[in-house]
Order: structure tokens, then C-alpha cells, then sequence
């Protein structure tokens, strides 16, 4: 069995956990109010930053040119791209570049970035991969089972869900699973559960930075 197959049953609950979440109910349903999302994309790109980096660390560490090559155009396109249409989608939500580039990590953004700043500079490249999957993988499974109940009216929030659940964002989600089963394969039993571990904490960070955004999450002094 794959490391990513035997991971599923795990990480169907960390995905069905988020679905649950009223934020993201709402979002599905087009009734959610606007300011806990404009909370969630001045943070989403604030963690977009700090990710652009760990795909630099994974260009830095990759053990073939295969991998530095794709690991180098995942950076590229999200500094290049990314953050570009982020900007965009951004001022749909009255949220201009500046306020974006101004804002200020919440606890839990900064506790996600430097977990996996921290993984990707002190880990090998497995425990890179095995930190960014959950975010990839968690995305395209909300996009996905949110578009299987319908599209919202909300055209905002449709192109939210339309963009997790394309083809485009399915197609990077199966190479980063199929890149964590190459590198898991290669490496021992313990190291393995070690990436699991560390998928686990990912996970678990995803389902809070959409609970960080629901309550508006500030730093208390």
C-alpha cells in the first residue's frame, strides 16, 4: 500500500472535519458573511509568502533535477502568479494590495509558517513534502465535495470552490501525492511515520487557520 493510500482513512477525517466547519458550510452554501473571508485572504497571503519559500527550500533540497525543476516552477508560479490572482480575487472583497502586503500574521498563520519554514529547513526533502501535502490535498478535497453539492449564487465563492476542484489544482494535488509516495517508498519504516506525524500537524493546522478566520483570531496583547 502507498503512503498516501494507507494515509486516507486518517485524512478523510481531517477533510470531513473542515467540511463541517461552519465557515466552510457557509462558504459552500454563498451565505457566508464577508468580513470572516476577507480575514482568511489577508492571511491566506500573508501564508502564501512563507509557502513560496518552502517550495525555494524544496528546490535547494531536491535529490534529482527532475524534482528541483518542478519544485523551481511551483515557486515561480506562486510568487509569479499565485499572488498575482490572489491580489485580484482580493479587491473583489474591497481588500487592495497594500492591506494585503500590511497585514499581520495571527497566531495561527505564524505558528502554520514557521512549522513548516522550520520542517523544510531542518527536515530532509521527504519531511518537506510530507508538511505541504495536507494543504494541497485539503484544498482539492473541499473544493471538490463542496462542488459536488452545488455551486453557490455567489459568484465569489463559486470561483473559490471552482478553482480547488478544477483540473488544473486536482492534477498539482495527484503529483504532490504521488511525489510523497515516491519519497516515502525510498526511505525506512520510521522515517515514514515520521512523516505522518508531521502530515498529522499540517492537517490539523489547516482545519485551524479556517477556525482562526470563522472567530476573526487576534493576538491578545
Amino acid at each position: 500500500m502507498s503512503f498516501t493510500a494507507d494515509l486516507e482513512p486518517e485524512a478523510d477525517a481531517y477533510w470531513e472535519a473542515i467540511l463541517d466547519h461552519p465557515m466552510v458550510q457557509a462558504l459552500g452554501a454563498g451565505t457566508l458573511d464577508d468580513d470572516p473571508f476577507r480575514y482568511w485572504v489577508r492571511q491566506d497571503y500573508v501564508y502564501l509568502v512563507d509557502y513560496a519559500r518552502v517550495f525555494a527550500h524544496g528546490a535547494a533540497t531536491a535529490p534529482d533535477l527532475d524534482r528541483m525543476r518542478t519544485f523551481a516552477d511551483l515557486l515561480g508560479s506562486t510568487v509569479e502568479t499565485e499572488m498575482d490572482l490572489h491580489r485580484e480575487y482580493a479587491a473583489e472583497f474591497g481588500i487592495d494590495a497594500a492591506t494585503l502586503e500590511a497585514t499581520d500574521p495571527s497566531p495561527t498563520t505564524r505558528a502554520y509558517t514557521d512549522f513548516l519554514v522550520r520542517t523544510a529547513t531542518d527536515g530532509d526533502f521527504g519531511a518537506l513534502v510530507a508538511a505541504v501535502l495536507p494543504c494541497m490535498w485539503g484544498f482539492n478535497e473541499t473544493g471538490k465535495r463542496l462542488a459536488a453539492d452545488g455551486l453557490p449564487d455567489d459568484d465569489r465563492y463559486a470561483e473559490w470552490i471552482r478553482t480547488y476542484a478544477g483540473d488544473e489544482f486536482t492534477e498539482l494535488t495527484e503529483w504532490c501525492r504521488d511525489l510523497a509516495n515516491q519519497v516515502a517508498a525510498e526511505r525506512t519504516a520510521a522515517d515514514r511515520e515520521r512523516y505522518r506525524d508531521l502530515f498529522r500537524t499540517s492537517a490539523r493546522y489547516e482545519y485551524r487557520f479556517w477556525d482562526a478566520a470563522w472567530r476573526q483570531e487576534d493576538w491578545a496583547l
